[in-house]
């Protein structure tokens, strides 16, 4: 029963778990300067004015893909035992912890709202 939405929380981890990597345009600095990704942050020269505030929000991404990326497994091995309402709520801390990012990452928050609608009635 919960096989398809099982693959959909796969793909969300997985997803979330690389957004600082496939990352995403990101302008940093009072010239709006577009750093994509962690890499791209880390790869900055030293003296750039705006390096940290890149890096900063980058590590804050992938913090943030990790912490998502947990709860999604949470969500898994609840609905392994038949446990929707444990994996309801480990899905709302997915959508959560994504919101600051929601208009870039837009993986968690879909996912909750259409399980919430098919499987929490």
């Amino acid at each position: 029963m919960y096989e398809e939405v099982m693959r959909q929380i796969e793909k969300a981890i997985e997803s979330s778990e690389q957004w600082a990597v496939t990352g995403w345009s990101a302008a940093f600095g009072s010239r709006q300067v577009v750093v994509s990704n962690l890499k791209d942050a880390e790869a900055l020269p030293r003296n750039a004015v705006y390096r940290l505030e890149a890096i900063n929000y980058w590590k804050q991404v992938e913090q943030t893909g990790h912490d998502a990326a947990e709860a999604g497994r949470k969500a898994l091995d609840a609905l392994r035992n038949g446990d929707e309402c444990t994996a309801a709520d480990a899905l709302y801390f997915s959508q959560y912890v994504e919101k600051p990012i929601a208009v870039f990452s837009n993986t968690w928050g879909p996912l909750y709202e259409e399980f919430c609608s098919s499987l929490c009635n």
